[in-house]
Formats: structure tokens, sequence, C-alpha cells
């Protein structure tokens, strides 16, 4: 009985190693099955996107947003209050340098005139009535003066006069000092007459400045006036197009209120915006793409605004070609502004493969076999990828997403 047991320990033993080794047998195997299919994955030539590699020049770039518009835009104001009389021109009517837009009912305005002319012309008389008041006043005094003249010089004499009278024997020394106090007495007259004199001319003239300064403000008031009433007169100053006109007829409109715009559309310029994060890449004369649709025009900065305006800085391009026949006003356009440039490099179109690292996995197919490297990546654009290293003129690159296959060296490609 002890040796039947113990056979049956000993068989027990050799199933159970035998199970050990088949469960390693099936583990290895599945780990090549695994490791093979990881290595190695088809997938079919029309779930993938491919580009040749070429040698050319590559841009880099950062996006903006744009907006077409003329590069000549003329925004016509109210020049006075007043109300809409008549409209002449609607939207998109053509327009000649002179030709009327609308006309207002300016009446009020004609009649702030001519009272304001009525109290210029008041206050000019004030004027000339004040000069006539100084000439004779500045005469009365000095007739004054010349009498006290003459009276000084009597008062001389008779101070001489008595002098020599005393000197004679035939006269008082009383005589000589009230002579002296006579002729003293006039000299202070004088002299207070003249000083009198300069006190009422300085008075006068100065009474004529104010009255003339507030003439002057007058006239420049009138002149204003004289002027808007001119500009109300609604015209072009240019040959263009209406791109609006305010066609309420009736309504009041205040100075500086919008009448009309007018453009020259044979000419245009793009506004572009950009986030303020990139500020410092943003230059006058900077080359930048603008791209519409499928086509691109390129041009340059040429005005760059100070102001940052939610977190984005605005700035204008003008066209290489201002009048290129893609250009619409307000359209929207992509902007690239160019931040460098590298001359005859390896390239390949940009695709989602590539995700703006320096470095990444790219796959290189060859004889129906992608091969997984690692690149260096150089210059990007809205384009093409410039490719430092891992490829030659020539190769074929797959350009679209290849996440999924982060973990296969090579991908089998079925046509």
């Amino acid at each position: 009985m002890d040796k039947n047991i113990e056979q049956a320990v000993l068989s027990g033993k050799r199933k159970q190693r035998l199970l050990y080794v088949l469960i390693g047998i099936v583990l290895v195997a599945g780990g090549i099955f695994v490791l093979r299919a990881i290595m190695n994955t088809t997938v079919y030539a029309s779930e993938i996107t491919t580009s040749l590699v070429d040698r050319g020049n590559i841009e880099n770039t950062i996006n903006a947003a744009g907006e077409v518009l003329p590069e000549f835009e003329e925004v016509i104001s109210s020049p006075l209050a007043a109300s809409i009389q008549k409209v002449l021109l609607d939207g998109g009517s053509q327009i000649k340098a002179g030709q009327s837009i609308l006309t207002l009912d300016k009446s009020a305005a004609q009649m702030d005139f001519e009272k304001l002319k009525f109290q210029l012309e008041s206050r000019k008389n004030d004027i000339r009535k004040i000069k006539l008041d100084l000439d004779k006043s500045f005469y009365d005094i000095k007739s004054n003066n010349d009498i006290k003249q003459l009276r000084i010089n009597s008062l001389k004499a008779s101070v001489d006069n008595a002098k020599r009278l005393l000197k004679a024997g035939g006269g008082t020394r009383e005589d000589v000092e009230q002579a002296e106090l006579n002729l003293k007495v006039a000299q202070l007259e004088k002299q207070q007459l003249e000083n009198e004199i300069n006190s009422k001319q300085q008075s006068m003239r100065l009474q004529i400045k104010e009255v003339e300064l507030a003439a002057n403000i007058q006239q420049n008031d009138l002149e204003v006036l004289q002027k808007k009433l001119q500009q109300a007169d609604i015209t072009a100053s240019r040959n263009g197009v209406v791109t609006w006109v305010n066609k309420n007829i009736g309504a009041a409109v205040q100075p500086g209120e919008v009448l009309a715009r007018i453009a020259d559309l044979s000419s245009f310029k793009v506004k572009g915006t950009i986030s303020d994060q990139h500020l410092d890449l943003l230059k006058n004369g900077m080359t930048a793409i603008i791209r519409i649709g499928d086509q691109q025009v390129r041009g340059k900065v040429v005005n760059i605004y100070p102001a940052v305006q939610n977190a984005t800085v605005s700035f204008d391009i003008k066209p290489d070609s201002s009048h290129h026949k893609l250009f619409r006003p307000n359209l929207k356009a992509d902007v690239f502004l160019v931040t460098d440039e590298h001359q005859q490099v390896l390239r390949v179109s940009n695709g989602p493969a590539f995700r703006g690292t320096p470095s990444q996995y790219i796959y290189v197919l060859k004889d129906g076999v992608a091969t997984r490297k690692i690149a260096q990546i150089g210059l990007s654009n809205f384009d093409f990828v410039e490719l430092k290293d891992q490829v030659k003129e020539g190769d074929m690159v797959i350009i679209s997403d290849m996440s999924s296959f982060k973990n296969s060296s090579q991908i089998t490609i079925k046509k």
C-alpha cells in the first residue's frame, strides 16, 4: 500500500511540472506574438498621408488674424447741429470728387451766423467809439498841459523880475519867495497833469485792447461757423465708393456724428491683430503672408499700434499688391508673420504628425515599410516643416497623425 501511494505522489508532481512548462511555453509564444505585433503593424495606404522630402526655403511664422480694409477711407461727420434734409446717394454708389452725398438743413446755424456777425460789427463800433473818446481826452489834456506850460513860463519871468527888483532895492525878499512858490506850485500841477495823461492813456489802451480781444474771439467764432456752414455741403474729397450713408431724412444730427463713409476700392491694406504675448516678435518692416482661402499675398508690416486692447495688439500690413483681385472690404484673412527663414533645407509638408516639439518620432516609408526614427525639427509654418536629420531628399515621410502607433518601430503599408 505504501508503494502505491508514493507512485501516485510522484505522478502528480510530474503532471504539475508538465503544466508549468506548458504555461511557460504559452506565455513565451504570447509574448513573442505581442512583441511582433508591437514591432510590426499593418496599415492601409488609404489611411495615411505622406509627403516627399524636398529641398527649399522655409519660413518660421506666427499666426495672427486679419481684416481687409480700404487703404483710404474718408469718414464724413456733421460739422454742426442740423437735420438731414436730403440723401442723394445710397451705399455702394460710385462717387467723384466734389460730388454731393446728402444735404443738411442748416437754417438754425445760418441764423446763429448772422447774429454773431451783428455782434461783431457792434463790437467794432465800440472800439471806434473808445478810440474817439481817447483822442478827445488826449487832446483836452494836452491843451491843458500846454496852458500849464505857458503859466510856468510866465511865473519864471515873474521870479526873475522879483529878483531884479530885490537887487535894485525896489522889491522885498517876500516877493521873491512868493514868486518862486507860485512857480513851484505850477510845476507840480503840470507834473500832476502829465501823470494823469499817462494814466488815462494806459487805461484807455487797456480798454481798447480788451474790446479788440473780445472782437477777435468773435471774429474767430464767426470764421469757424462760416467754415462749418461751407462744410455742411456734404461732398466727397476724392473719387471712390460710398460704403455707408445715414439715410434717416429729418433726423437731428450733432457735431461729429458720422454721416457717410467713402472708400477708394482700388487699393487695400490689412489690419492684423495678434496676442500681446508675441509683442516682442512684432516689428515694422517684417514680412507678412496674407492667406485668403488657398491663395496668399505677401506684404510688410508698416505700422504697429501702441495700445493693447483685450490682450491683443493691432498692426497694419501693406500688401505687395494692394489692388489684388482677392481683396474685398471687411474680408477676414489669416495672417502669418515671418520671424525667421532658412534657405535650401530639407522639408516636408506640415501635417498632424508634427506637434511643434524640437525633436519627435517620424515614420519614413520605403518599399512598403514605414520605419520609425527620431528626427530633429527646425523651422515650421503653415505649409512646411524643416527636418534636420534622419532623412534625405526624395524620402517619403508619413505626415498624418501616428500617435496610435507610438510603440511600433515598423509599420507595413498595404495598398
